[in-house]
C-alpha cells in the first residue's frame, strides 16, 4: 500500500467541527489529542478530520475512542491509523475497516490493527 498524502485526506477542519459540534477549536483539539476523534496534519498545518468517523447525527462514533486507544497503545501513529481504516481490506474485497467500523463491528477492526506490523 502506497503511502496516503495527508492533503489527500478529505474531512472537515477544526474550526468547520467546532461550529458543528458547538464547541470551541481548543475543545476539539483536546478531544484529538485525547483520543476521542482522530485527525492529520494536512501539508498547510491543518488538522483534518475524516468524516467517517462522524455518525448521521453528525457526532463522533462511541468506537473511535476505543480504535485510537488501541492504534496509539500499540505505536500506530494517527497518519497511520487514517491510512489502514480507509484502505481497501484484503486482496479482493472492496470494503474497508472504516466501513466495519461504522456497521458496528469495532471488534473486527481491533482484531485488525492488532495484526499490524
Amino acid at each position: 500500500m502506497r503511502a496516503m498524502a495527508v492533503r489527500e485526506v478529505v474531512g472537515l477542519t477544526t474550526p468547520w467541527l467546532a461550529t458543528r459540534l458547538g464547541l470551541q477549536s481548543a475543545q476539539v483539539d483536546a478531544m484529538r489529542r485525547g483520543g476521542e476523534l482522530l485527525a492529520v496534519r494536512r501539508d498547510d498545518g491543518q488538522w483534518v478530520y475524516p468524516s467517517w468517523q462522524f455518525g448521521r447525527d453528525g457526532r463522533p462514533l462511541a468506537s473511535i475512542p476505543r480504535v485510537v486507544a488501541a492504534a496509539r497503545a500499540r505505536g500506530i501513529a494517527d497518519e497511520r491509523l487514517t491510512e489502514l481504516l480507509s484502505a481497501r481490506a484484503g486482496l479482493t474485497g472492496d470494503g474497508r475497516l472504516v466501513d466495519a467500523l461504522r456497521a458496528g463491528r469495532e471488534d473486527e477492526v481491533l482484531r485488525a490493527l492488532a495484526e499490524v506490523r
